[in-house]
């Protein structure tokens, strides 16, 4: 039975890795995009097609 148990921890640890790497990278990406747009902006005079 304590080899369930210690199989529960190790996933509900991984779990919890695994959603904090996944909030970082969205948290990164955001940003990224919101200056990446930001710039855009900014020269949208300077773009033509």
């Amino acid at each position: 039975m304590e080899k369930v148990y210690k199989t529960m921890r190790n996933t509900g640890v991984l779990n919890i890795v695994i959603g904090s790497v996944v909030l970082t990278v969205g948290l990164a990406v955001g940003v990224m995009a919101i200056v990446s747009g930001g710039v855009l902006l900014r020269r949208k005079s300077e773009i033509t097609f």
